[in-house]
Parts: structure tokens; C-alpha cells; sequence
């Protein structure tokens, strides 16, 4: 009995983004359901499951910040944003309300394959609820246990502070994702942190010079310009 191929649901109201998105998907093997408006789109999410959501925010009957935060209301599908909104404080707020990445137009048909795949990785992960919450991870050469709360490299131990470390559980946990400034923050220091984003960078960059083999040019944590950051662990 052969394995249907994951469903990607592209809600997009310009046809020539949708031609090209779907001749891109199908290419790679992918099934494709599509739809122009909001609403067409919220009825192919609750009907049809499918894997991942590419998804516009300029929609001509919704915003698209509307369609996340009511689909974060009952689904946890990987959603990610394709969208001509270049502002900081958009992909923030399409962040913030549950959306797992932002893409900005024009975009590179393989960055984004590359980062449906890791999103369905991502789902394919945590969707079955029977089994235990995962505890190790594997990011490059370095090993996680966030029970013993050890990092190793090679069986040696990397000393990480108490923030440190937490703050890389934060990230693995939910590695494939770009996480914002505020959640990390809130995350690690709590909701009533006084902590600024600089704070932040100077923990990112103190964990790059412990888990990078070049921190000036890092593999794993990754920076998106204005917005958060996102773990990249390539053993998944």
C-alpha cells in the first residue's frame, strides 16, 4: 500500500504565485490544494489536514493575520507566510500569533521547499500525541538532554550557565522555527521580564561561541535580521 504524499495548502489570491507554487510543489512530489480567499482557505485547512499552510496575508476577503490566529485557535499545522509585507513589526505579529515562518516576496523557490520540508519535519515530529515528549536532540556533533540537562560534544561536556541553557532547550524545542525576540524573552526570563534584545544577543552569541565551530558564521543558530531566531538541527 503506497504512503500518499503530504498535502500543502496554498492560500494565495494571485494566480501567476499560485501557478508557480503549485508546478514548484508537484515538482518536488507534493499534493496541492488551493484556494484565492480566506474563507476558501479555512474550509481546505478544516476539511483537508493537510501537512503545511503557505500562506498570504494580503488576502482580498481576510487578513491573513486573521486566518492565523483563528486556525492557531484549533490546529497546530505548520503555517508559513508568503507575503509582500516587508515590515519588522508584520512578521512580528504573524510570528507572535503562531505562524512557523515568514518568507518575503520575491522569494527563492528552494529556500522555500527547503523550509516546507522542514516544517513537515517539524509536524511529523510532534503530531503524535501518544508518544513522549522528546527529549534529546542531536545538533550537528553536540547531543541535548533536557533531563540531565548535560550538552556534550564527542562525550565531552559543554558547560552552559543556567540562562544558557535554557535558552538553547527554548530554541531546540522548537527547532525549525523562527522564534521572536518577545518569545524568547518571555520564554526564558519570564512573561515579567525586564530584559532588552540586547541581552538577548549577548546569550545568542555567548551560545555561538560554545556550540559554533566559527560563531562569525553559525550553522545552527541562526539570525533573522530584526526578528528572532530559528535552531537548525540537521540530524532532523
Amino acid at each position: 500500500m503506497s504512503v500518499e504524499e503530504p498535502l500543502v495548502a496554498i492560500i494565495e489570491d494571485e494566480l501567476p504565485v499560485r501557478r508557480f507554487l503549485r508546478a514548484s510543489l508537484k515538482g518536488e512530489g507534493y499534493r496541492v490544494a488551493e484556494a484565492e480567499t480566506g474563507q476558501e482557505g479555512l474550509r481546505i485547512v478544516t476539511q483537508e489536514n493537510p501537512a503545511v499552510v503557505i500562506l498570504d496575508l494580503g488576502l482580498p476577503d481576510r487578513d491573513g493575520l486573521e486566518i492565523i490566529e483563528e486556525v492557531r485557535g484549533w490546529s497546530g499545522v505548520p503555517i508559513l507566510v508568503l507575503s509582500a509585507r516587508e515590515q519588522e513589526r508584520v512578521k512580528i505579529r504573524a510570528l507572535d500569533l503562531g505562524a512557523n515562518d515568514y518568507l518575503t516576496k520575491p522569494f527563492g523557490i528552494g529556500e522555500l521547499l527547503a523550509r516546507v520540508r522542514v516544517a513537515i519535519r517539524s509536524r511529523a515530529r510532534t503530531s503524535d500525541l501518544d508518544q513522549p515528549e522528546r527529549t534529546t536532540f542531536q545538533i550537528g556533533d553536540i547531543e541535548v538532554d533536557l533531563l540531565s540537562r548535560q550538552v556534550t560534544r564527542g562525550g565531552e561536556k559543554i558547560k552552559l550557565t543556567r540562562l544558557e541553557f535554557e535558552l538553547l532547550r527554548v530554541l531546540a524545542v522548537n527547532s525549525g522555527r523562527v522564534l521572536t525576540h518577545r518569545f524568547l524573552l518571555q520564554e526564558v526570563w519570564g512573561p515579567h521580564m525586564t530584559a532588552e534584545h540586547h541581552t538577548l544577543r549577548v546569550f545568542i552569541s555567548s551560545l555561538r561561541k560554545k556550540l559554533e565551530k566559527d560563531p562569525n558564521r553559525p550553522e545552527f543558530i541562526l539570525t533573522d535580521q530584526g526578528v528572532g531566531y530559528r535552531l537548525v538541527c540537521p540530524s532532523d
